[in-house]
């Protein structure tokens, strides 16, 4: 469907294919060595993963002249720009110097009725459309020939370079009130952390509490003493009994994540402590309260406090405990074993201040999760005004018409 009633009388209507030379790429044999490491930059989506830039100069692989001779790449020249069209479709990046691509390119040499950069920005905002005319089963592809058959609105020369200036404005504001919106982010995990190092120092709720001592009425003890362990009621199943026997029912090993069922429903609040180093490393909370009925895997810990130990405080202390040391293992498969976790030392106080402790870290956490709501709602808020400037831009509303 043609676009023409929604852009300005004077603007145009073309393909793609009418704006430019289209170039695929290609990929020379792996097998052959003196194709690759050359002086040739070789282009593939893989390298504008995470890319943030407007322009590439290289990939993280080159090719030789020997490599593009004998392949169906082709140099494309400085200005081109490149659209991945599979794996993912979608990424955009200009060429900042002459280069090839693999085959997972569409890549436009502009000709004279349109600037790179204009080009640029409304393939950016074209992911979408390009996505629609997209076909395959393994993965989706976008043919050189629909590819071509996009349409695209085409002002005046100085028209598109206003346009690109415009664009580029405002997304420096967007990318700037986003810069500090993350910073925030941050923050915001900073001081979740320094909470519970205030709370299990005891000076969250007694300022007079030095440094390096223990508050008066706390001491030491090891997670044996004021927990038991549920491990030994869980017995792994295999596939088939997992699938029949969990239903909807949630289960929780690798921080909430999918893994091997076990035989056991637990169905009290329970600290749940994964083992594996892929989270023993992490900054995120090691500890996690589980309540209702709930598998938990075998590689995760189950603790139950006991009657002079308050289930949140426990949590809250091993939600930040540094547990990496005690593990064990190569450093592909790290592990927290059960005598080391119920060995780990950990601080003690009377209920009664342990519940202090708790109401007072629920309070200030519970402001910190609306802060970071507004933050998260802000930053989506943030993506959908780009994709509203960018819309407005190849509407001709972004910009005054002079004509």
């Amino acid at each position: 469907m043609s676009e023409q009633s929604n852009i300005p009388k004077h603007w145009l209507i073309k393909k793609l294919g009418e704006v430019g030379e289209i170039i695929s790429g290609g990929t020379p044999s792996t097998k052959v060595a003196e194709y690759w490491n050359g002086k040739i930059s070789w282009i593939s989506p893989a390298d504008l993963s995470g890319y943030v830039e407007k322009f590439i100069l290289q990939g993280r692989k080159s090719i030789t002249e020997s490599g593009l001779k004998n392949s169906s790449a082709r140099l494309i020249p400085k200005g081109s720009v490149l659209f991945s069209s599979r794996a993912p479709i979608g990424y955009v990046i200009i060429a900042g110097n002459e280069l090839c691509t693999n085959q997972g390119f569409k890549s436009i040499v502009p000709n004279n009725s349109i600037l790179s950069d204009y080009l640029f920005y409304y393939l950016k905002a074209s992911k979408q459309k390009a996505e629609k005319v997209a076909s395959g089963t393994t993965f989706k592809e976008i043919s050189l020939k629909a590819f071509s058959e996009l349409e695209i609105p085409i002002p005046p020369l100085p028209e598109q370079q206003t346009i690109v200036s415009k664009i580029e404005e405002l997304l420096s504001d967007l990318e700037n009130g986003k810069k500090q919106l993350q910073i925030a982010q941050q923050q915001l995990k900073v001081y979740r952390q320094s909470l519970l190092k205030l709370a299990f120092e005891g000076k969250l709720t007694n300022k007079d509490v030095k440094d390096g001592e223990l508050p008066k009425g706390w001491k030491w003890a090891k997670i044996e003493d004021v927990a038991l362990s549920l491990d030994y009621k869980r017995k792994p199943i295999n596939k088939n009994e997992r699938v029949k026997r969990t239903g909807h029912i949630p289960y929780y090993g690798a921080n909430g994540r999918v893994g091997w069922i076990d035989d056991f429903i637990f169905d009290e609040p329970l600290v749940c402590i994964v083992e594996d180093e892929t989270f023993t490393g992490r900054s995120i909370p090691f500890s996690y309260k589980i309540t209702g009925k709930t598998w938990v895997n075998n590689h995760a810990h189950v603790l139950k406090p006991n009657e002079y130990t308050d289930i949140d405080f426990l949590n809250f202390q091993l939600s930040y405990y540094p547990f990496l040391p005690l593990t064990t293992g190569t450093t592909g498969r790290k592990k927290l074993t059960k005598n080391a976790l119920m060995n780990a030392p950990v601080k003690v106080c009377s209920i009664l201040e342990q519940n202090l402790i708790v109401s007072e870290l629920e309070s200030k956490l519970t402001v910190c999760d609306k802060i970071e709501e507004t933050i998260r709602q802000s930053l989506q808020q943030a993506e959908t005004l780009r994709q509203s400037i960018l819309k407005k831009a190849f509407e001709g509303k972004l910009i005054t018409h002079s004509i």
